[in-house]
């Protein structure tokens, strides 16, 4: 079979761009208090998780516009993937117990064993797909913060971390 056939045509190919936005600090004395405190509730979270087969423990912390702070940690179990990520329960919790509430802020961090990350860590595609659909049901941007021991990072949006998503438009 002839590749040829099979590519696009160039005048008819359109290249786009999209970019993605993260702030990077290096330090908690960075951030403001309520970052601070957000980021401790995901690392309490984390350290109370039940990661046996791993040993990679994940919290998330959500800010809500109410004002209420809601945790979530990873949950494992042994028939794979019947677990369950830190932000998806986060998420669902929040949305549970406070439906009418936004998420404004979600902080997340892990532990390998009893040592914290050193490098923050990113949602997987299924939490960041929940969060999009969350952020969208309340048109509200979740900022995001993925806290490690020698750097944090924010993303002002859940798109910063999801170029082409899956949404009611799509």
């Amino acid at each position: 079979m002839d590749n040829a056939n099979t590519l696009p045509k160039k005048d008819i190919m359109k290249k786009f761009e999209k970019k993605s936005i993260f702030f990077e600090y290096d330090s908690l004395d960075q951030l403001s208090s309520p970052e601070k405190e957000l980021i401790h509730e995901a690392e309490n979270a984390a350290k109370k998780a039940y990661a046996p087969y791993s040993k990679f423990k994940v919290g998330a912390a959500i800010l809500l516009k109410n004002d209420k702070i809601v945790q979530g940690n990873n949950q494992e179990n042994a028939a794979y993937p019947s677990g369950l990520c830190a932000e998806r329960i986060a998420v669902f919790y929040a949305n549970a117990q406070y439906p009418e509430a936004a998420v404004s802020k979600l902080a997340i961090t892990a532990y390998r064993g009893d040592e914290l990350v050193d490098l923050p860590i990113s949602p997987c595609g299924s939490c960041l797909q929940v969060l999009l659909e969350t952020q969208r049901r309340f048109n509200e941007p979740i900022e995001i913060i993925l806290a490690g021991k020698k750097k944090i990072y924010k993303a002002n949006n859940v798109e910063q971390f999801l170029q082409k998503n899956t949404g009611k438009e799509n």
